[in-house]
C-alpha cells in the first residue's frame, strides 16, 4: 500500500462544484454529518462492471440527504455510473432507492485522490437508520475503502452490470466487510445543533463491538462506543460522525509503525477526515496506544497532539481528549510515557489549557487491581480493545452537558 500524500490533491477536488461551500456560524447552517468512515486503503481486487451496495448507520435523521463518495486511495479515475440511496429494508434489500446525481448528472467520475458530494436528495430519514448507498462501476477499478465496516456489505457479480436501483437483494451476492467508496452522509436538520466527531485509532473504529460473550453474534449491530453515544445524544441536537481507523498513530514517525498505516497519523487525516465534514462541533481525541507500541515516546506524542488540537481550536471545534488506554506487552518505559501523556491530558481538566476537556476512558475500563490492565469485564480478549459492555460503559460515561456546551460549530456546511 502506498504512502498516503495526497491530501493537496484532495483539498483541490473538494473546492470543485461538488463541494458544499462555507456557510459562516450563525447563517442557518442546517447541515450536518451524521454517518463517516475513514478511507484507509485499497480494496483487494478490482471493481469490474458491477455493483455495490454499502450500508451506512444514520445517526441523526433529516428531510434530505448528501453522500461524498471517495476515491482517496484509488489507483485511478472512479467511474460511477448510477447511484442510489434508500433506507435498507434488511440485508442486501432496500426501500424504495432513489437516485443520486451530481452537479445534476446522474453519471459522475472520481478522480484517483479526489471525492465528489452528491446533491441533495429529498429523502426522510431517522436517527438509529440504516441507509443504503448503491451505486454502479461500469469499468474496472481498484476502490477506496474503509476496512473495518463490522458490518455486511454488499456487492453483485462481476459483469453484472447496474443493479443501483434495485429493491430487492438478490443481485447482490457477495459480502464483503469493509466500506467501499461510501465515506459520508449528511443530512439536513435545522434541529441539529452540531455533529461530534471521534477521532483516533483501533479504539474509535470499533474493535471488539462484536464481541458480546458466549454464543452471541452481534456483527452489524453498530455497538461502538461512538454507536452508543449517538444513541444516548440522539434528541439534544447532535451527531456523531466516526473518524476511527486501525492501527494508526498520533504521531507521524513512529519508529515502528507498520508500512500499511504510514501517512494516516492523526495532522495527516485531519482536513479529509475531520475538517471536510459539515457542522463539526467537537472533536473526542482518543490516540496514543499504538504510539507507544510503535516506539514513540511521550514527547513525540505530546507534540502531535499540540499541534492537531491548535489546527482543531483554530477552526472553533471544541477538543475532548482521552488518557492513553492499558495495552498488554507495554514496556515500564511505555507505561511511564502513558502516565506522562495522562499527565498533560489531566492537567487543569483541559490539557493545561490546550483542549476543551477531558474523558477520563483510562478510568473507566482499567482494571482496579492492576490498572496497566483493562478490567476483565470489559476485555475484547486481546487486553486491548473494549467488548460491547465495555462500550456501552465508555459511551456512558460521557457528560452529554458538556459536549452540549462545547463551542460554536465548525463553520463548514
Amino acid at each position: 500500500m502506498p504512502v498516503r500524500g495526497k491530501v493537496a490533491v484532495l483539498a483541490a477536488v473538494s473546492a470543485l462544484a461538488f463541494a458544499a461551500a462555507p456557510v459562516a456560524a450563525g447563517a442557518g447552517q442546517a447541515w450536518f454529518t451524521s454517518w463517516a468512515q475513514s478511507q484507509d486503503g485499497r480494496a483487494d481486487t478490482p471493481l469490474t462492471s458491477q455493483s455495490l451496495r454499502m450500508i451506512t448507520h444514520l445517526s441523526e435523521g433529516g428531510d434530505a440527504i448528501r453522500v461524498r463518495l471517495q476515491n482517496t486511495f484509488g489507483t485511478g479515475p472512479l467511474s460511477i455510473g448510477h447511484a442510489t440511496a434508500g433506507v435498507s429494508a434488511g440485508g442486501a434489500a432496500v426501500t424504495a432507492p432513489r437516485d443520486l446525481t451530481f452537479a445534476g448528472a446522474r453519471a459522475v467520475t472520481v478522480p484517483a485522490g479526489g471525492e465528489v458530494w452528491s446533491d441533495e436528495l429529498r429523502l426522510t430519514t431517522r436517527p438509529d437508520t440504516n441507509l443504503a448507498v448503491s451505486m454502479s462501476v461500469p469499468g474496472s477499478a481498484v476502490v477506496g475503502r474503509h476496512g473495518a465496516a463490522l458490518r455486511d456489505n454488499y456487492l453483485t457479480a462481476p459483469g453484472a452490470g447496474d443493479h443501483a436501483g434495485d429493491p430487492g437483494g438478490s443481485a447482490f451476492a457477495q459480502t464483503v466487510g469493509s466500506t467501499y467508496v461510501v465515506s459520508a452522509v449528511d443530512v439536513h436538520n435545522t434541529a441539529v445543533k452540531g455533529t461530534i466527531v471521534p477521532f483516533g485509532s483501533s479504539v474509535v473504529d470499533g474493535i471488539g463491538s462484536t464481541n458480546c460473550g458466549p454464543g452471541c453474534t452481534q456483527l452489524g449491530a453498530d455497538r461502538r462506543w461512538a454507536d452508543d453515544l449517538a444513541r444516548r445524544v440522539s434528541g439534544s441536537g447532535l451527531a456523531v460522525a466516526n473518524a476511527g481507523v486501525s492501527g494508526t498513530t498520533s504521531a507521524p514517525t513512529c519508529p515502528s509503525i507498520p508500512p500499511g498505516v504510514v501517512g494516516l497519523d492523526a495532522a495527516s487525516r485531519l482536513d479529509r477526515d475531520v475538517l471536510a465534514l459539515h457542522g463539526v462541533k467537537s472533536v473526542i481525541y482518543y490516540y496514543g496506544t499504538n504510539d507507544l507500541a510503535y516506539g514513540c515516546d511521550a514527547t513525540a506524542v505530546l507534540d502531535s497532539y499540540r499541534a492537531v488540537f491548535a489546527r482543531l481550536r483554530a477552526a472553533g471545534i471544541a477538543v475532548y481528549v482521552t488518557p492513553s488506554t492499558p495495552r498488554p506487552g507495554y514496556s515500564d518505559k511505555n507505561n511511564l510515557d502513558r502516565h506522562e501523556i495522562a499527565l498533560f491530558v489531566e492537567r487543569w481538566n483541559n490539557c493545561g489549557g490546550l483542549c476543551t476537556g477531558i474523558l477520563d476512558f483510562d478510568e473507566v475500563v482499567k482494571d482496579p487491581l492492576k490498572p496497566n490492565s483493562i478490567n476483565p469485564a470489559y476485555d475484547n480478549g486481546d487486553g486491548i480493545h473494549a467488548n460491547a459492555a465495555g462500550q456501552q460503559a465508555l459511551a456512558d460515561f460521557i457528560s452529554i452537558p458538556m459536549l452540549t456546551a462545547g463551542s460554536t460549530s465548525h463553520t463548514m456546511g
